[in-house]
């Protein structure tokens, strides 16, 4: 198949894996704009994608195109470099501006990829995947539904090294679209001396605006985490009050101890302080560790709720007549 038997077939590919990524980045860099100026609604298109159906196709979609493009890049680099040494591309020319660029595309990959593998521990892991695997996030002595998205950029950029990361990963970004994007109309034979300058310049600028961008928001989001505005802010709290009974409302502690025992903890701690088990006779003096009912609670299925030390007394009373019969 010359999509993978032949240099320009592989080529292709890049360009093609290339152009569904810039396009992805573009509307990641949108959909995070909407923090800047309407928190709340950030968070209503978080729980809007979540773990549904459309967004785990887009999500495994994403996925599989990212893959495809770093086998094909490191294949093309390792071919490059067998046939002509450390010259990546069989051009008769090239733009200054992009000269390092192309000999560092795949130094660029790696960082870009150790950016991306840190971004989805940050969020994707907490939310997607936290959603899927039904285990909310515990932060600071309570629960974060996975549709919390500013809480997320709260917990992220209030460490120190976030933006740092972020701002150099975005600065690899742009050299490695800017370079890619010229690269790309090239492949697929747009290379005139009429075409190319004018795509080339779409590139530039249409990079430069998405990475300008995601940089913004890196400074904003530090600036917002170190205010502690996403958790201080009333609207926001309120939102993240019915995320969290949403999540917790599911739970089998609303049915007694017995099934609540089988409750996340996290979801369990949500209520623990005030009603454990959801029964008003269970306390949290019955509580094991605020977020796991007690064995003795839970055998008495809430009917009276025995305290611990009840039960212990009465459990020691009965080996006691045992060893005497």
């Amino acid at each position: 198949m010359w999509l993978t038997c032949s240099s320009i077939g592989r080529k292709f590919v890049m360009a093609l894996t290339g152009a569904c990524l810039v396009l992805f980045v573009t509307f990641h860099a949108l959909m995070n704009g909407v923090a800047l100026f309407w928190p709340s609604a950030y968070n209503a298109v978080c729980a809007f994608l979540g773990a549904n159906w459309y967004a785990l196709i887009a999500s495994a979609g994403l996925a599989l195109l990212f893959i495809i493009h770093i086998i094909y890049a490191v294949w093309l680099t390792l071919q490059n470099r067998k046939a002509r040494g450390n010259d990546r591309y069989a051009v008769t020319s090239r733009p200054k501006q992009v000269e390092w660029a192309s000999k560092n595309m795949l130094v660029l990959g790696i960082v870009i990829l150790a950016f991306l593998v840190i971004h989805l521990i940050q969020f994707w892991a907490k939310m997607q995947l936290a959603e899927i695997c039904h285990t909310p996030v515990e932060y600071d002595g309570g629960v974060v539904a996975p549709q919390s998205g500013t809480m997320f950029i709260h917990i992220a950029f209030s460490q120190w090294y976030t933006p740092v990361i972020y701002i150099i990963g975005f600065i690899a970004l742009w050299f490695h679209i800017t370079h890619g994007f010229w690269s790309m109309m090239q492949s697929v034979g747009w290379d005139n001396d009429t075409w190319m300058p004018r795509l080339k310049c779409i590139g530039n600028w249409w990079t430069t605006i998405v990475v300008a961008l995601f940089i913004a928001q890196a400074v904003v989001f530090t600036v917002q985490a170190h205010n502690e505005t996403y958790i201080k802010c009333p609207a926001l709290q309120e939102q993240y009050n019915e995320f969290n009974s949403e999540l917790c409302g599911a739970c089998p502690e609303k049915a007694g101890c017995t099934q609540a025992v089988e409750c996340p903890n996290a979801c369990q701690k949500a209520t623990c302080g005030e009603n454990t088990c959801g029964n008003a006779q269970c306390t949290p003096a019955n509580c094991a560790d605020c977020g796991k009912c007690d064995p003795a609670c839970a055998a008495a299925s809430c009917a009276s709720c025995p305290n611990t030390a009840v039960v212990a007394e009465e459990v020691t009373e009965v080996e006691t007549v045992e060893i005497n019969n």
